[in-house]
């Protein structure tokens, strides 16, 4: 087990609605993205992440998803690393859904 803490938050600690500046980052894969996702969401599967990483705002904080959350937890741990301020959901969509938090498709 590695001593590198994620950070990470719940479906509960994130606000309703989501904050203006906040970025929504789906790692998912292409057909999970169509299955449903967070309405304002940016989707860049896990792989695709370092080709198009220039693309985000290191300023702004990143709100990291997948389907239960161990993907984003990787995308999170290198984005931290990087310099990006980006929290991994835990449980990823299932939580979210299963929170009543809105998706769509």
């Amino acid at each position: 087990m590695s001593d590198f803490h994620v950070p990470h938050v719940t479906v509960a600690e994130v606000p309703d609605p989501l904050p203006p500046d906040w970025v929504v980052l789906d790692v998912r894969e292409p057909h999970e993205w169509a299955a449903g996702h967070v309405e304002s969401a940016l989707h860049v599967p896990l792989g695709q992440l370092p080709l198009h990483v220039g693309e985000l705002d290191p300023q702004r904080p990143l709100l990291v998803v997948c389907h239960l959350g161990h993907r984003s937890a990787r995308a999170t741990a290198w984005l931290t690393s990087i310099g990006h301020h980006a929290v991994n959901l835990e449980g990823g969509m299932d939580a979210w859904e299963a929170a009543g938090r809105p998706v769509v498709a």
